[in-house]
């Protein structure tokens, strides 16, 4: 791929050395590619990105930022084209990293409360210090975080999770409201460099030191909207008591390069919380709903419960009556995540479904496996008897099992599955799907998949997820 030779060039040009090893990070959201490398004596972490403009505004705003004493990744070496560059490696372990054991809800260690503490004050010198003489004019998409930009926001929100939610709202009413919102957050000071991403997945732990990635979003803004991105982060599990801590650690830094009017920051910054759980929801809801990738869905229960909670506990902003009842329907959202493997072994999805109703959309962002067609088998749905059942009631069961056309059909099938499961365990390969589909998605494909189900969980050393889409798990 002419990506990673480009990259391997690169590395070359600036170590003198051709790289011994390199390997792909794991992809964000976004179009940038990740990767690590490393020779026998350097190391670096090379980025590729199409968007030059998004990739012109990090660099720029990489090279300030060192000029501030900023802990930020050096840029070791950047490609003609601006397409590519290696930076500092700096490890593997973030913020972030050290909440995931955590309990939610319960008191963090002091070392990671000094973590916390740490980046807040960094956070300042970013947004006062280098926000002062920064180029915003290389600032991507936007210059400021002004009326276009909160739009763009709260369209997010309203078209990839409302919408996809069926939650109904009067639109002109709604669209009102966003208006008003807009407004309202306007009135805060925006004179500030605004990290727009300042969260724990950003923010490194290398040498026992903060290192801060993830800025070329960055633009001109409020100070509210970073630190309510820390506080109100929906899965890292903190409790309101640390975040009224760590707000007022922010204010007591803060004065210490402004004058601070404590009542009037409070005030926006809680519709700056707001904003952004919308902002935070819209994301989850485009890369979960319309990109297919399952951590995100597997996130949307998170920023549901963070909703839920701003509104039993914080006043929205005046005349915003539509909004808010349709931030009620929200918190109120019963979503089914689709489940995920986690023991680390090959992970086999079986699911049965209705071809009346699509097949089943691959979360993993490995485009699909298996579908297998049980419609040409014998059907029990046509017989009174059977159906109000499925194909995991005893009288289906034994309807189905035994007959020639049934077995016939489910010896390929288990010879097909098992060829890839022996070829994805050899590669080390993480996961793979498998559909069976008849017309209501209740007999056929239930029975078939839940013998398939049984067979792989027996011969292979997997972790089989096995659903049925169109009948309840009590059913």
């Amino acid at each position: 791929m002419q990506i990673i030779e480009n990259l391997k060039q690169l590395f070359l040009q600036w170590a003198g050395e051709e790289v011994l090893s390199f390997s792909p990070l794991p992809q964000s959201g976004s179009a940038r590619r990740y990767f690590r490398m490393q020779s026998g004596a350097h190391a670096a972490i090379g980025v590729y990105n199409p968007d030059i403009k998004e990739n012109r505004a990090f660099l720029v705003f990489t090279r300030h930022f060192i000029s501030h004493n900023l802990s930020v990744p050096a840029i070791l070496v950047v490609s003609d084209d601006e397409s590519s560059y290696l930076l500092q490696d700096l490890g593997d372990i973030t913020l972030y990293h050290l909440l995931e054991n955590q309990t939610p809800g319960v008191p963090l260690p002091e070392g990671v409360q000094a973590h916390y503490r740490n980046a807040i004050s960094e956070l300042i010198k970013f947004q006062v210090i280098a926000g002062r003489d920064l180029d915003y004019r290389y600032c991507y998409p936007r210059q400021h975080f002004d009326r276009q930009s909160i739009m763009w926001d709260l369209h997010y929100f309203k078209y990839y999770f409302l919408k996809p939610n069926n939650i109904v709202f009067d639109e002109q009413l709604l669209e009102d409201d966003f208006g008003h919102l807009a407004d309202y957050l306007l009135q805060a000071k925006a004179h500030y460099f605004m990290f727009r991403d300042f969260q724990t997945r950003n923010i490194m732990v290398h040498d026992d030191k903060l290192w801060f990635i993830d800025y070329q979003g960055g633009r001109q803004g409020a100070l509210q909207y970073d630190i309510a991105s820390l506080m109100f982060q929906v899965k890292a599990g903190l409790t309101q008591e640390f975040r009224e801590e760590m707000l007022q650690h922010y204010l007591q830094e803060l004065k210490s390069y402004l004058h601070v009017d404590e009542k009037e920051f409070i005030k926006h910054y809680y519709a700056f919380v707001l904003v952004r759980l919308m902002q935070v929801a819209g994301a989850y809801g485009f890369r979960g709903y319309f990109d297919k990738k399952a951590h995100f869905l597997q996130s949307i229960p998170y920023v549901v419960k963070e909703m839920k909670w701003y509104l039993g506990n914080i006043n929205l902003p005046p005349d915003l009556h539509e909004l808010g009842a349709s931030l009620w329907k929200m918190s109120v959202l019963n979503i089914e995540v689709p489940a995920e493997g986690n023991t680390g072994k090959l992970t086999v999805s079986v699911s049965s479904f209705s071809f009346m109703r699509g097949i089943p959309t691959d979360y993993t962002g490995n485009g699909g496996g298996f579908v297998f067609d049980c419609r040409a088998l014998p059907n029990p749905g046509r017989f009174p008897e059977y159906q109000s059942l499925t194909g995991r009631n005893e009288p289906v069961m034994k309807f189905l099992e035994g007959n020639p056309e049934v077995e016939e059909f489910l010896s390929h099938a288990v010879n097909l599955v098992g060829q890839s499961v022996k070829l994805y365990l050899e590669r080390g390969f993480s996961h793979l799907q498998v559909n069976f589909g008849c017309t209501g998605g209740q007999h056929r494909s239930v029975y078939c998949s839940s013998r398939l189900a049984a067979h792989l969980q027996k011969a292979f050393p997997v972790e089989v997820i096995l659903r049925h889409v169109q009948i309840k798990a009590n059913d």
